[in-house]
């Protein structure tokens, strides 16, 4: 277990050197000018657009963060040469890729308290209500964090970083719409559609699982047994995405 934290707090550190905790203060900047503006222009909606615009603006500077610091897992140590170093140690290659992932995850769960934490005295100092499904929201939006970092990370273990941070945003894109992708090919009159529709639905992320932002906006109750689901197919989907990254990870030829 030494050579694998140590190699998770390496990953903290080297994403603290990157200067990443400025999208903190970035979030508390957003937020502040937004609901200034909110408070100007509504009146009785204000709690649910505080929320929209807090929930949305934390889920897309995370989901930004950890395509970034997942595609260039591996391609960052080839450019600097530190994989020789790792690849020459007694650890395998597997257990160097766990403790990467495992180093850029602390990093967006740290980021991701500190605006959880701006997001709700927000709320407290406007005197809207922190309900069940704002919890919600915030919680499964980490589990998303982890398919999308997944899916870096895989793409990272035999390609640039280019290529990997194109592939996951165009996954990120998909698989927001891979549920609506399902129904249109239901109600198609084509086999082919059909069979094709459903095939994409299967293999890419069904990222709406994690969506409850409109939940939180609307102060929807939310129960803790309607997101084991998601939580469930998160963690499959991760573990998955993994096993195959380390695989391919362990074929690859760095001379």
């Amino acid at each position: 277990m030494g050579p694998f934290i140590a190699l998770a707090l390496n990953g903290f550190r080297e994403a603290r050197r990157n200067r990443v905790t400025l999208l903190v203060g970035l979030f508390a900047l957003a937020m502040l000018l937004s609901t200034s503006l909110v408070l100007e222009v509504t009146v009785g909606t204000f709690d649910r657009v505080l929320t929209d615009v807090g929930l949305g603006a934390m889920s897309l500077m995370l989901v930004l963060l950890s395509i970034f610091l997942s595609s260039g897992l591996i391609s960052r140590e080839i450019e600097r040469r530190t994989i020789f170093l790792m690849v020459s140690k007694p650890l395998s290659r597997g257990a160097f890729l766990v403790g990467r992932l495992f180093g850029n995850m602390l990093t967006v769960t740290v980021l991701q308290l500190a605006m959880a934490a701006l997001f709700c005295g927000l709320l407290a100092f406007y005197g809207a209500p922190l309900t069940s499904a704002h919890l919600a929201a915030m919680g499964m939006l980490w589990f998303e964090l982890w398919v999308l970092s997944g899916v870096g990370f895989l793409m990272s273990s035999f390609s640039s970083q280019m290529v990997s941070a194109f592939v996951s945003v165009s996954v990120y894109v998909a698989g927001s719409l891979s549920s609506d992708i399902y129904k249109l090919a239901t109600r198609s009159q084509s086999n082919a559609l059909e069979g094709l529709g459903k095939a994409v639905y299967y293999v890419l992320p069904d990222l709406s699982r994690f969506n409850y932002r409109p939940q939180a906006a609307y102060a929807t109750p939310v129960s803790f047994a309607e997101l084991l689901p998601g939580m469930g197919y998160g963690v499959a989907y991760t573990c998955v995405l993994v096993a195959l990254a380390i695989l391919l990870f362990n074929r690859r030829d760095f001379r």
